[in-house]
């Protein structure tokens, strides 16, 4: 995940002053958010305990915790506009000195534009429900709950302008340009042709300029349903629809367990023991170093998150066992994308919902394909690490018993949460609750690594800033989606690949190769919403398992993080390593090519996925 300071020019902000307390709103944001998702965790959990204990549930707590999703989106969405964290692909870095500055306030005025835009239409559905006095539960109508998008997304257009510049100045023309931008996309000039392609233009510079990617994709949602005269409200409908399913609370529980756990240092621990436990291969710790960072991608659900969390800690320990450099660095790269495969990783979720695949079948789908590229990257490794010499650790079975010690509770989680969705005991939406309580509750009475009053409103806030910086993309990206639909582009799309390719292999070779553009050019989580409501049926036409088709997906899309020139991987490993970009991308090179068989053999041997599906 790419992010700057702030959003448009990716230059840091100034710091505040030594002393200054955090503005009412700033902590309003964080206690809101973080309270939210502590009620989105308990609510399942007294579901479940009323269903044991009195044969009934809570009435409304499934409907409300999907609401809280929408709420955490949102005011995530304005935390990461505030904190500078929202997903964006270009920068004004690479351009003459001289010229940051203004194009810095061209990009952020543009993405004020969007954001003032989105803001409107969601008043507009706020207005219509309104009068419907449709009712969430009893006593909480359905437009207050639905008053958040507007909000939301009217804080991120201020905090834009705000970002845009250091200097009032430049947040007054910042604000200029995006008053000019929506008042033209509102008016009726929209309809010319010319105008549309003039605006869609201003759009992809101010991409490159560093706009947030959410802002370029429901940019072009908004202006082209101007274009073909459709009301805007049809974009937060659709935001509304898939934010409250069922599922997708599942992805704001599961990223704040995984943030819990790296507060508690789970990472320290769960190194020490698979360093006890494969310390006496050659090859080591650079398996050590793949295994952890798939266990806490799986997790977090961001590969982004786990280079930069454990980067610190496990490109040093490379380096002191004698591993190359370049190696080292491009290890690291590599690995932080592999958990995107395994159970309860948040792009297979997401998967599952927008696809309608249950997400348990989608959840067995992915272990075979997971372990075997986690099997390419360590066989690799131990390669490596015969060739040059690296050092080994002679096995000790005091320590391997007094590291499984320590990190029984950790590497505990993940059994107990699958144990709780295939054993029927939970749903998956309650197994994701479970784990945030285990999550705490190991991390702050087990191995006392979190403080109530010093970590859990951080852990929350980040928690609630990477999901609303996800969610806040997919709202845009589901806008671009239902024009798509509208338009009837999934059915051109279909007849034309009906009529130009006859063959399942060929089919799946196009698909590799677009799937690969696709992942270095769109973060996971947009592709899945905007792509495969498009490629499903194209795969139904050919006979794909639909599960099979998910797998080969996200393995080919997390293989497109580390595709150069624009894999985003790259950008974040050049940051966390404070290596040259080149640089970098050399030394992903042998991995992509690694991956990339196995992401092959993913695709033509379906029984790789289908294998452990019930039949």
């Amino acid at each position: 995940m790419k992010t700057g300071r702030r959003s448009g020019s990716g230059e840091d902000a100034p710091a505040p002053p030594p002393g200054r307390r955090a503005g009412p709103l700033r902590r309003a944001e964080d206690a809101a958010t973080v309270a939210i998702l502590c009620a989105m965790a308990i609510l399942p959990l007294l579901e479940m305990a009323g269903r044991r204990l009195w044969g009934g549930g809570i009435p409304g707590s499934s409907t409300l915790v999907r609401h809280g999703t929408l709420w955490v989106g949102l005011l995530g969405g304005a935390i990461a506009a505030r904190d500078g964290r929202l997903l964006a692909v270009g920068s004004v870095q690479p351009f003459p000195r001289g010229m940051r500055a203004p194009l810095s306030v061209f990009a952020g005025g543009i993405s004020a534009a969007v954001s003032a835009l989105l803001c409107a239409a969601s008043l507009s559905l706020v207005r219509v429900e309104y009068g419907d006095g449709a009712m969430v539960v009893p006593h909480f109508p359905v437009w207050a709950a639905e008053a958040v998008m507007p909000l939301g997304f009217a804080l991120v257009a201020w905090r834009l302008v705000r970002g845009a510049s250091a200097y009032r100045g430049g947040r007054v023309a910042a604000a200029g340009i995006a008053a000019g931008v929506a008042i033209l996309s509102s008016s009726s000039a929209m309809a010319s042709g010319p105008v549309l392609a003039a605006v869609l233009a201003a759009l992809f510079a101010a991409l490159v300029c560093g706009a947030p990617l959410f802002a370029v994709l429901g940019g072009v949602a908004v202006l082209l349903f101007r274009h073909a005269g459709v009301p805007l409200a049809s974009i937060p409908v659709e935001v509304y629809r898939m934010v409250t399913s069922p599922t997708l609370p599942t992805l704001p529980l599961f990223t704040f367990a995984g943030y819990l756990m790296t507060a508690g240092f789970a990472s320290q621990r769960l190194v020490r023991l698979f360093r006890a436990l494969v310390g006496w291969m050659p090859g080591a710790v650079a398996v050590v170093a793949v295994l952890v960072s798939v266990f806490f991608t799986t997790f977090t659900g961001a590969s982004g998150v786990t280079i930069l969390a454990l980067g610190g800690i496990l490109y040093p320990a490379l380096l002191a066992e004698a591993y190359p450099e370049k190696f080292s660095l491009g290890l690291l790269t590599a690995s932080g994308s592999l958990g995107l495969l395994f159970p309860p990783c948040l792009p297979v979720i997401l998967y599952a919902v927008v696809a309608g695949i249950a997400v348990d079948r989608m959840f067995l789908g992915g272990i075979l394909p997971g372990f075997l590229l986690m099997a390419i990257l360590s066989a690799y490794a131990v390669r490596t690490g015969m060739a040059s010499g690296a050092r080994r650790t002679p096995f000790d079975s005091a320590e391997l018993r007094c590291a499984l010690r320590e990190a029984k509770w950790d590497i505990l989680l993940p059994v107990i949460v699958l144990a709780g969705i295939f054993s029927g005991l939970t749903t998956i939406v309650e197994a994701a609750a479970v784990t945030v309580l285990y999550a705490f509750l190991a991390e702050k009475f087990v191995h006392r690594g979190v403080s109530m009053r010093r970590d859990l409103l951080r852990v929350g806030v980040e928690s609630g800033s990477l999901i609303g910086g996800v969610l806040i993309i997919l709202a845009a990206a589901m806008g671009l989606t239902n024009y798509m639909v509208d338009a009837d582009v999934p059915a051109l799309l279909l007849r034309f690949v009906r009529s130009a390719i006859h063959s399942k292999v060929v089919f799946l070779v196009s698909l590799n190769f677009f799937l690969l553009i696709v992942g270095c050019l769109m973060d996971i989580f947009s592709a899945i919403v905007v792509v495969v409501p498009i490629i499903a049926p194209m795969a139904e036409a050919f006979d794909v398992h639909p599960v099979h088709l998910g797998v080969i997906f996200l393995a080919n899309l997390q293989l497109g993080y580390l595709t150069p020139p624009v894999g985003m991987n790259l950008f974040l490993s050049a940051y966390r390593f404070k290596k040259p970009f080149g640089q970098v991308c050399r030394s992903v090179l042998p991995f992509l090519l690694l991956l990339l068989a196995g992401v092959l053999a993913i695709t033509y041997i379906p029984a790789l996925t289908t294998a452990l599906l019930p039949k």
